[in-house]
C-alpha cells in the first residue's frame, strides 16, 4: 500500500503556512515543517514560523527542536520527517510537509538519505546520465520495469523525470542509506506573479521588523555569534548595523533584496528539479476549492 503523503511547497512569503493548516484541517492531517531554519528554538520572526495560534489549529512537527548553536542537515531532516511521516500515518492521520527548502524534500521524496557526499555523488550522475543519455523514455521503462514491476506500473511512459529518478533508486537502494520508501507524494506548488510576489516579501519584512525582528536578531549575535543559524536571511543582514558598520534602512533593504533572490532561487529549483503542479491562491484564492477537491480525489 502506498501511503499519500502531501507536499506544499514554493517561494517565502507566497502562503504555504496557511495553505498546510487548511488542508490539515480539512483532511484530518498533521503538518512537518520542511524549512532548515525553523527547527531553531527561539528563532520564530526571522524564519516565518507557524504561531503559536496557528499551530494550535493543526499539530506541527520539526519545529524548535534544535538550539541555534547546532547544525542541521539534509541527512537529519530526511531521517526526522520520515520518522514524523511514519507516526502521523500510524495515527490515521495524513502528513502534510510544508516548506521552502527544495534540497530537503527533494531528498526526502526521492529517497535519498545521504549516507555518505560520494554515495550521492553517484546518484546525482547517474540520473544525470539517464537524464540526458540517448534510451527513449520507453527504453527507460522498459529497464524499470524488469528490475521493478511495481514501480514501473504506477508511471506514465511519458514522465521520463519519474522514470528516471525509480531507476536511480532501483539501483542504490541496496545500500541501507538510500531504502526507498513506500510513499505516494502529491506536490503542490504556489506561486504569483513576480511583482505581486516581490511586494508580499518587502511587506513580510516590514511586519517582521514591528514584530521584533531587531531584538530576535541581537538575541542570535550575542549568543550564538559562529552559528549555522546566523547565516540566514533576515539576521546576517541587520549584523552590520549592530556593528555601526551601516544603516537600519540599508539593512533593512538587504534583507528585502535576498529575499527576492532567494524565492527566485526557490523557484528555480523546484521548476526545474521537482514534479510540481503550481497554484495561485494570491491572485485567485477561491481556487483553493479547487485544489481541495482535486486532493480528495487523490486521496
Amino acid at each position: 500500500m502506498n501511503h499519500k503523503v502531501i507536499v506544499i511547497v514554493g517561494p517565502t512569503a507566497v502562503g504555504k503556512t496557511k495553505l498546510g493548516i487548511d488542508l490539515a484541517c480539512k483532511f484530518n492531517g498533521e503538518v512537518i515543517s520542511g524549512d532548515s531554519m525553523q527547527v531553531y528554538r527561539h528563532l520564530d520572526i526571522g524564519t516565518a514560523k507557524a504561531t503559536p495560534a496557528e499551530q494550535a489549529q493543526a499539530r506541527h512537527h520539526l519545529i524548535d527542536i534544535k538550539s541555534p548553536e547546532e547544525g542541521f542537515s539534509v541527512f537529519e531532516f530526511v531521517t526526522l520527517a520520515n520518522q514524523k511521516i511514519t507516526e502521523i500515518i500510524n495515527l490515521g492521520k495524513l502528513p502534510i510537509i510544508v516548506g521552502g527548502t527544495g534540497l530537503y524534500i527533494q531528498s526526502l521524496i526521492d529517497g535519498y538519505h545521504l549516507g555518505g557526499e560520494g554515495n550521492h555523488e553517484k546518484m546525482n550522475q547517474y540520473q544525470h546520465e539517464l537524464e540526458s543519455g540517448p534510451l527513449t523514455n520507453e527504453a527507460l521503462w522498459q529497464k524499470l520495469f524488469l528490475v521493478a514491476p511495481s514501480s514501473a506500473k504506477q508511471i506514465p511512459i511519458a514522465n521520463r523525470r519519474r522514470l528516471v529518478r525509480k531507476l536511480t533508486l532501483a539501483k542504490f537502494q541496496t545500500e541501507f542509506s538510500n531504502q526507498t520508501l513506500d510513499y505516494d507524494f502529491k506536490v503542490i506548488g504556489l506561486n504569483t506573479e513576480r511583482e505581486l510576489l516581490y511586494q508580499r516579501i518587502n511587506q513580510r519584512v516590514d511586519i517582521m521588523l514591528e514584530m521584533g525582528l531587531l531584538e530576535e536578531a541581537l538575541w542570535l549575535k550575542a549568543n550564538f555569534p559562529t552559528s549555522q543559524a546566523c547565516q540566514a536571511i533576515g539576521y546576517k543582514e541587520l549584523f552590520p548595523y549592530f556593528e555601526g558598520q551601516t544603516s537600519l534602512t540599508d539593512s533593512v533593504e538587504l534583507i528585502k533584496r535576498n529575499s527576492r533572490r532567494y524565492a527566485k532561487r526557490q523557484l528555480t529549483w523546484f521548476r526545474n528539479r521537482m514534479d510540481v503542479q503550481f497554484w495561485d491562491l494570491v491572485k485567485t484564492p477561491e481556487f483553493q476549492e479547487n485544489l481541495e477537491s482535486e486532493v480528495m480525489k487523490w486521496l
